[in-house]
């Protein structure tokens, strides 16, 4: 099976059992140059959903079905880091405060102004590039990391941990001479132009 390229380009999905609402919002998002796709329930939303997508989702909380809390739930168990904004109506603000505590990143409520809509949309979408650029360098550091033998995994941690060539040579036994070579080929096998490049990397890295 061939895997297609994750696509880079943002998109905004809009999920929301109003009709009228999907509508007006599709439009409104489309005047500034965005993509979007709209459903009108959840479910519909994760049938078509391909994960690895980045964007922001802007999701009605109380919805037949699965709601938008749920969706939530639905989206942590499946791993999917979409940015979400909460669209919720009047009354509904201890809904929405759930959400964000679930991890939206904002609610909007109705009727919203339409400028302050789009800039909290493109606020979120600009987090979603960013969490997307930065998952792509982690990914990227860790293949690297398996392109190293034991001795040079071992010789990166003490590098990137502050250690000197000479205390590196005196913990792994080794000479000063072989702690360069190591050195050299972590460099060069992690594409790090620098130390502090190097340091950036192990930054990046989940925690074991």
């Amino acid at each position: 099976m061939t895997v297609s390229p994750m696509t880079h380009e943002p998109t905004v999905f809009i999920v929301d059992d109003d009709d009228a609402v999907r509508r007006f919002l599709t439009g409104l998002i489309r005047s500034i140059d965005l993509k979007v796709e709209a459903y009108a329930s959840a479910q519909d939303f994760l049938d078509a959903y391909r994960p690895g997508r980045p964007g922001c989702l802007l999701l009605d909380v109380r919805m037949p079905g699965m709601s938008g809390l749920e969706l939530q739930r639905e989206l942590a168990e499946r791993a999917i880091a979409l940015q979400v904004v909460i669209l919720t109506g009047h009354g509904n603000v201890p809904v929405a405060v759930q959400a964000m505590k679930a991890g939206a990143v904002d609610f909007i409520e109705k009727p919203f102004n339409n400028e302050l809509l789009l800039d909290r949309i493109q606020r979120a979408v600009a987090q979603s590039l960013r969490s997307d650029s930065a998952r792509e360098a982690r990914d990227e550091t860790l293949r690297r990391l398996d392109t190293l033998t034991r001795r040079e995994r071992q010789v990166f941690e003490l590098v990137v941990g502050g250690e000197t060539n000479k205390s590196i040579a005196h913990r792994l036994a080794i000479s000063g001479k072989t702690v360069e070579i190591h050195r050299a080929r972590v460099m060069r096998k992690m594409r790090a132009r620098s130390l502090a490049a190097l340091v950036q990397m192990a930054v990046g890295l989940p925690d074991d």
